[in-house]
């Protein structure tokens, strides 16, 4: 049996993180892996990696920017969803973070990005757990 067809015995752990920029603006991306939905850069944990590092390290492999000031934002749960290229079950831990720099450097796996207002953001085909992370982060920074 290929190693591709082996389906995993237990849910990957995912990272990622609604990033904001010096504009005050947020970065969104279109994927090759979310089906013409939009949504934040980030991937898998790596063996031996805290949550913290691997978003770092996603955010330099995909979209080249150094993030600072990461903090936990929320989990959610992806079971089979056919908004994902291929079946896969992720327990996906989103932070929030900041960049000092909006020089997007993308790797193969970003189609589109853009550096938008939460409120514009929804004028985009988000992925749902995305809508979701800025649903709360728009309601978290309206109420500080």
């Amino acid at each position: 049996m290929e190693k591709s067809a082996v389906k995993p015995e237990f849910p990957l752990v995912t990272v990622g993180a609604l990033v904001k920029g010096p504009s005050g603006r947020i970065l969104i991306v279109e994927t090759t892996k979310w089906k013409g939905t939009w949504g934040v850069p980030g991937g898998k944990v790596e063996w031996g990696e805290s949550l913290e590092v691997a978003v770092a390290r996603e955010f330099m492999e995909e979209v080249g920017l150094k993030l600072t000031d990461i903090c936990f934002a929320m989990f959610h749960e992806a079971i089979l969803d056919p908004q994902f290229y291929k079946e896969a079950h992720f327990i996906m831990v989103n932070y929030w973070a900041v960049s000092d720099s909006e020089d997007v450097v993308p790797n193969e796996e970003i189609v589109r990005w853009e550096w938008v207002t939460p409120e514009v953001a929804f004028d985009f085909p988000l992925n749902s757990y995305t809508r979701i992370l800025i649903e709360k982060f728009r309601s978290q920074t309206s109420s500080l």
